[in-house]
């Protein structure tokens, strides 16, 4: 395996882990920005009352992208399987 293989795969793996998690990191960054915004209207200073929501919106998030990134892993792990042959070369 060359150092230009590793790269690509590590370039991958990388690009494939951001595209993984984003949906579930950009849900839980927007239910806290609006809970914050609400928070700061209504001077309510509870530091635990973003948690339920975002954990609750993160499980959302995860029944609706679970699809597509279980489908983008099994992509990438199907691209890997295929390749190894010149991995080992």
């Amino acid at each position: 395996m060359t150092e230009g293989q590793v790269l690509d795969v590590m370039r991958d793996s990388f690009y494939i882990i951001i595209l993984c998690s984003m949906p579930m990191l950009l849900t839980s960054m927007v239910v806290g920005l609006v809970i914050s915004v609400f928070q700061t209207v209504t001077s309510i200073q509870e530091q635990t009352l973003t948690f339920v929501p975002k954990i609750l919106s993160i499980f959302l998030a995860m029944i609706i992208f679970g699809p597509f990134i279980l489908n983008t892993l099994m992509q990438y792990i199907d691209d890997l399987w295929n390749n190894f042959s010149l991995y080992l070369g």
